[in-house]
């Protein structure tokens, strides 16, 4: 890929695709955003509106997808991310993972643009191993209630693979670990905005079990950080101090899958304790039962993305908190005035 660039983004209106929107634009780029607005959200981007090399298109991927001029990257956003939304709307969830896409890998093809699918942490389920290396093949349930996010990831990267080996398309699949940071959405239903609201709003913070399920946190800095280096990585053979990144058919390590992530395991309830000090909150911890398939662990082994893009994560948990905290602490003092 050149300098400069122009890179399309689906659900760039999102959590993580506007802090990538804002990251490609001061390097230069011209960033295009398809959104459909379902869960992202105009406000994510406001700042951007009126940019020259910015432009914003209200669009659902499942449809046709059109887009004048040349491309040199897509990157495929687009889904429901948090188990409220999914499973509040598991039909167009399976359908933009599927033709969500069929559709821009089909753009891609046509563009001869690279093309970058964020997939996630959940294929790997409920994991019978520890930590997930990508040469794990995961223990996910197909006919559970979040098998129609699991799987529809799981079915993005079998096609995004199936573009590569059968058109030559020049892919990326990298796997996205628990990630927090300023835009998330308060209702959004992952577990670092529902501690941090709920502490700030003083009600108890609700946790499933005994707590002691555990999670890798990565502050969004960092997971844009390394999605971008996959994304612009122009070495496209194999790694020779990874050789066994390289799939059975030869195929070179960087279009197999990349687990960007924090490998600092914390538990569920030393997270909520690290908030209840951090936001000052006097709110009581209240325990419910656990959520149908709700992993019990989750940590990255991120031996590749060293190897391959030396990445690593650079903000610990305390650190990103004190950074998102006052987002949200904003963001509910608006709802409260408006």
């Amino acid at each position: 890929m050149g300098e400069t660039t122009r890179v399309l983004i689906t659900g760039g209106a999102g959590f993580l695709g506007s802090h990538l929107t804002d990251r490609l634009l001061e390097a230069g780029h011209e960033v295009v955003v398809f959104d459909n607005l379902i869960t992202g959200r105009e406000d994510n981007l406001a700042h951007v509106f009126g940019h020259g090399r910015f432009r914003f298109v209200r669009q659902n991927v499942t449809e046709f997808l059109y887009l004048p001029g040349p491309l040199d990257a897509v990157v495929h956003f687009a889904s429901p991310a948090s188990p409220i939304d999914y499973l509040r709307m598991p039909i167009p969830t399976l359908k933009v993972g599927s033709l969500g896409t069929h559709n821009a890998l089909g753009l891609s093809l046509a563009k001869h643009a690279r093309f970058l699918l964020a997939s996630t942490s959940e294929v790997y389920g409920d994991p019978q191993i520890h930590p997930q290396p990508e040469t794990y093949w995961g223990h996910v349930n197909p006919v559970g209630p979040r098998g129609v996010y699991d799987e529809a990831k799981r079915f993005a990267e079998a096609i995004t693979m199936a573009y590569h080996r059968y058109h030559g398309l020049d892919t990326r699949i990298v796997r996205i670990f628990n990630t927090y940071g300023p835009r998330m959405r308060p209702d959004d239903g992952r577990v670092v905005s529902n501690f941090i609201v709920q502490a700030l709003r003083g009600e108890s913070l609700t946790v499933y079990g005994q707590g002691d399920q555990t999670r890798s946190f990565t502050y969004c800095d960092d997971l844009i950080d390394g999605i971008l280096r996959l994304l612009l990585h122009d070495d496209t053979g194999p790694s020779a101090s990874n050789d066994a990144a390289a799939g059975s058919d030869g195929a070179p390590d960087i279009h197999l899958p990349v687990n960007i992530g924090n490998s600092v395991e914390f538990t569920v309830a030393d997270l909520a304790r690290e908030v209840l000090t951090l936001t000052g909150s006097r709110s009581e911890i209240e325990r419910r039962p656990l959520p149908i398939d709700d992993p019990k662990v989750r940590q990255p082994d991120i031996t590749r993305a060293r190897a391959l893009l030396h990445w690593e994560p650079r903000v610990p948990l305390r650190a990103g908190l004190e950074r998102t905290i006052p987002y949200f602490r904003e963001s509910i003092a608006q709802a409260g005035s408006s």
